[in-house]
């Protein structure tokens, strides 16, 4: 289920970044109409229900492509766009305010062909806006029937509470979901989001699972990939290279013993994780989309756990390292 609602989703969303390739979005894809119905529709046959979007992706023609894939399929899925990044060139055509939340959710309503979003999320944060007016438009939202739960993307722990924090005391629908950056090769969040995500139930939809490519497979110590590759043209998310390279001969070996890709193994590492509710994928292929749709069905065994917890360790960091010093004879240790 999604975060503390009765709302399920399946363990695998379809992001649609690749679809349109337009203007700068051409470097993550520029999947048409016919590609995009083919991927939506193995999607849904191999048993996804949730989809997402933002409407800042190709400047709109994702949400637009998205839509038409799904078609009177709709109904069956849980659809999630995103607001706050640059849509125009006005001063106001970005950020939380009320004003561009209103216009961008009717344009979002729009593009996808539907009458309300299931999921709408803060792409980020707005330091201009005041939280308070952000919620509040938000919370406007729902009780219009326009968008039925809320999320947040990208934000900090402190920003995330905060939110929470208002929402509780001003009786305000409350963000039920974090899409964040995470990896077995970028698990910084483990240190601040997923303790208070547990806290505070709030799920977690794990964006770029694969570190933008860089955890496919194709690139080695010895090799930077293949041409073409998006890494190549947009090196993003940032990855400590050397300290993959050394996770991703780990996870070759695994891959190798179980017939496996290495992407699928990294894939499959996140999912073993108790607070992850859902990976988005975003393959641009029918091959990547079939890899990847296999990664539920790879069991790793607690020696194979072990190996990839080990090799993918965060460092130790204050406070962390205090906190878990200072709380070593508070749980009795197992006999």
């Amino acid at each position: 289920m999604l975060g503390r609602t009765g709302l399920y989703v399946s363990e695998l969303c379809f992001g649609a970044m690749t679809f349109g390739g337009e203007g700068f979005w051409k470097v993550v894809g520029s999947q048409g109409q016919s590609e995009a119905d083919k991927l939506v529709s193995r999607s849904l046959d191999a048993g996804i229900n949730f989809f997402d979007t933002a409407d800042v992706y190709s400047n709109g023609v994702s949400e637009q492509l998205l839509g038409k894939a799904l078609g009177a399929r709709r109904k069956d899925v849980i659809l999630a766009t995103k607001v706050r990044g640059r849509t125009g060139p006005g001063v106001n055509d970005v950020g939380l305010s009320r004003g561009h939340i209103m216009d961008s959710v009717h344009n979002s309503l729009r593009r996808l062909g539907t009458d309300y979003i299931d999921l709408y999320q803060i792409h980020g944060y707005d330091i201009v806006t005041p939280l308070d007016e952000t919620l509040r438009a938000l919370d406007d939202l729902v009780r219009q029937g326009k968008v039925r739960y809320l999320g947040a993307s990208n934000l900090a722990a402190w920003q995330l509470m905060k939110a929470l924090g208002i929402s509780e005391h001003r009786g305000l629908s409350r963000f039920e979901s974090l899409q964040a950056y995470y990896s077995i090769a970028g698990r910084d969040l483990e240190r601040e989001l997923v303790p208070l995500m547990k806290d505070q139930q709030v799920g977690l939809m794990v964006w770029s699972p694969l570190a933008g490519g860089f955890l496919s497979g194709k690139f080695r110590r010895d090799s930077q990939g293949p041409e073409g590759a998006r890494r190549a043209a947009f090196d993003f998310p940032p990855v400590d290279k050397e300290r993959a390279y050394t996770l991703i001969e780990v996870m070759d070996g695994i891959a190798k013993a179980r017939s496996a890709s290495v992407a699928r193994v990294a894939l499959a590492w996140l999912l073993h994780q108790p607070h992850v509710t859902t990976l988005i994928i975003g393959a641009k292929t029918p091959e990547q989309l079939e890899d990847n749709l296999q990664a539920p069905s790879l069991k790793l065994t607690p020696e194979e756990l072990t190996a990839l917890n080990t090799a993918s360790a965060l460092p130790p960091e204050y406070p962390g390292w205090m906190v878990t010093r200072q709380n070593e004879d508070r749980i009795p240790k197992a006999q």
